[in-house]
């Protein structure tokens, strides 16, 4: 499932390729017919990123976009191709288009269902209006483990499964501490951790948790294995012991046990 960092970038992109046009919609899957006869020819305002919701606000109506693990975009110049596969959105700008195939939601939403929406998720770590104590408040009063509260969409918003041991491995956190064991402090160092990995991310549009101090080589010349620190790695890099995996929240979590001492 893409993390945050995809789903800010592609809200900035589209923002820049189809804000502000008149566009034609359809819905070649048939799936979103209804909706797409509704958004047809109206101007896109604006495209907002919440965690891993996109939500298109149209003169009339907002449509709330959530890929989920098979939802995937595809950018079109003219002349269109043929839809490939099962294409649930098809958006028609004056020199650019995307298809929309495989989501999880695609669906118009009202007013209050978007204040629905947005109470139910947690702090966004790349909105300017988020607050993070609203996260810290939810931690600090927690029993569950550390790992399965940064999975945890109504805690922080758009940190998935990568982010989450590359976050606590940078830190020395072990996946399975509860949440409450955490010091105020160590909430900070996370939380300013995950905005800065998410902005990294967004910009080079893929996730990296590597320095190029540490790896020898800048970001946009890292290869995949280079980019992450613990992810599905056989091994620590820095120490060389074995990484540990096993499941929290349903997602295997990596850990290496001698930097992640559990205490």
């Amino acid at each position: 499932m893409p993390e945050g960092h995809t789903i800010h970038r592609l809200a900035d992109d589209h923002n820049r390729d189809f804000s502000g046009q008149q566009l034609l919609v359809c819905s070649p899957q048939g799936r979103f017919e209804d909706g797409s006869k509704k958004l047809n020819g109206q101007t896109l305002r604006s495209v907002e990123a919440i965690g891993k919701h996109l939500l298109y606000r149209w003169e009339k109506h907002t449509l709330h976009v959530h890929l989920g693990l098979y939802g995937k975009f595809r950018r079109h110049s003219m002349p269109l191709p043929e839809p490939r596969g099962q294409v649930r959105l098809r958006v028609i700008g004056e020199t650019l288009a995307f298809d929309l195939n495989g989501p999880t939601a695609c669906e118009l939403l009202t007013a209050s269902e978007i204040k629905t929406l947005k109470n139910r998720l947690g702090a966004d770590p790349l909105r300017t209006d988020t607050d993070p104590d609203s996260a810290w408040r939810k931690i600090s009063r927690s029993r569950s483990s550390i790992g399965g509260l940064l999975m945890d969409q109504s805690v922080i918003a758009g940190v998935g499964n990568i982010y989450r041991s590359e976050i606590l491995y940078l830190l020395g956190i072990h996946p399975s501490r509860q949440g409450n064991t955490l010091s105020e402090s160590e909430f900070m160092a996370l939380w300013e951790l995950t905005v800065s990995l998410l902005k990294i991310g967004k910009r080079y549009n893929r996730i990296i948790t590597t320095h190029p101090d540490e790896i020898g080589k800048p970001r946009t010349r890292m290869n995949r294995d280079e980019r992450l620190w613990i992810y599905k790695k056989p091994a620590c890099i820095r120490c060389g012991t074995p990484i540990q995996s096993w499941k929290i929240a349903a997602r295997t979590v990596y850990a290496c046990p001698t930097c992640q001492p559990q205490t």
